[in-house]
């Protein structure tokens, strides 16, 4: 079980076009989001659609590739790990929330 890790994979749909973020120390970060969506019959054999939304984010490298490459609507697999923020907000509201920091990525043909 030593190779257990912080793994995450999704296979979903852009929501809008990435932002990117250059900061003055020159490192980039990129954020986009992911709709990703499943459909199965409930007990009464009725079909329910479902679509989760996730927070992705991107460093360094694969910033660049994500910009030349990915637009809104597209399909796209994404590899990457969950991480958990917790902030607190300007009125002292402590919230949290969680994204897939992704290392790699595959399209999925066009976008719909």
């Amino acid at each position: 079980m030593s190779t257990l890790k912080n793994k995450v994979v999704l296979v979903g749909r852009l929501g809008a076009k990435p932002e990117e973020t250059v900061f003055s120390s020159g490192n980039k970060k990129v954020r986009f989001n992911l709709a990703v969506s499943e459909s199965f019959k409930n007990k009464a054999g009725e079909w329910v659609n479902n679509t989760e939304w996730h927070t992705i984010t991107a460093w360094g490298k694969v910033v660049d590739r994500v910009m030349k490459v990915m637009d809104k609507g597209m399909e796209v697999m994404i590899e990457g790990k969950l991480i958990h923020n917790q902030y607190e907000t300007a009125d002292g509201q402590k919230r949290s929330s969680t994204e897939v920091v992704i290392n790699d990525f595959m399209l999925f043909g066009a976008k719909k």
